[in-house]
């Protein structure tokens, strides 16, 4: 396909294409004349993936290259793209703060039998949280999070079978990203909604 199909099947403009190009996040096309190029699927793929992290997930040019760049050392390893594109996985490892609450994570994440590794920012996350919720005297003992988190490895399951059929790892984790990323308000949504449901029939009598 030439650059102008590209861009209507991709949903990116001419001129954001030729700026991945020189930016090096998408390979050229194929010469065909002194100024035509053909690209293919993995063209399409692939823009579509960096519209995904640079549009969805909000990560600048310079992280989409390097995270690009990772992707592609293995991507057989679907566990690994999986991670890479969601930033369950850092890019490079980073020194991380040994609090109570990472304890607690860690003991959270043992109970749960969940298989996350050491560096991963949402343990740092929820670490932050758990010392916030304590601050303010909403939390006591982590073990409170467990319901939480059994909702949460559902909701986990849910996602991956969302992803049944992306056999390509560039689509896989272009879905990923979307899902992952376009579902969160969704999901922040139907629990408030599911409050109001609650509430009303505990308080009211509804």
């Amino acid at each position: 396909m030439r650059l102008a199909e590209l861009s209507r099947h991709s949903g990116v403009s001419v001129a954001s294409i030729k700026y991945y190009i020189r930016e090096g996040l998408l390979e050229p096309g194929r010469l065909v004349a002194a100024t035509q190029a053909e690209y293919d699927e993995h063209h399409l793929r692939r823009l579509r993936l960096i519209r995904a992290l640079i549009g969805v997930r909000g990560l600048s040019v310079s992280t989409t290259r390097e995270l690009l760049g990772a992707l592609s050392e293995h991507p057989e390893d679907v566990h690994r793209v999986l991670g890479l594109a969601l930033g369950a996985i850092r890019l490079a490892d980073e020194p991380q703060e040994d609090t109570a609450e990472c304890a607690d994570v860690d003991a959270l994440v043992e109970e749960m039998g969940w298989q996350v590794h050491q560096a991963a920012p949402a343990r740092a996350d929820l670490a932050g949280t758990l010392g916030t919720l304590r601050r303010l005297g909403a939390l006591g003992d982590w073990r409170a999070l467990l319901p939480y988190a059994e909702l949460a490895e559902r909701t986990a399951a849910l996602d991956l079978d969302a992803l049944d059929g992306a056999e390509d790892p560039l689509e896989l984790a272009e879905r990923a990203v979307l899902l992952t990323v376009l579902l969160e308000p969704a999901l922040l949504a139907l629990r408030r909604l599911a409050q109001e449901h609650e509430s009303a029939r505990r308080y009211t009598g509804g």
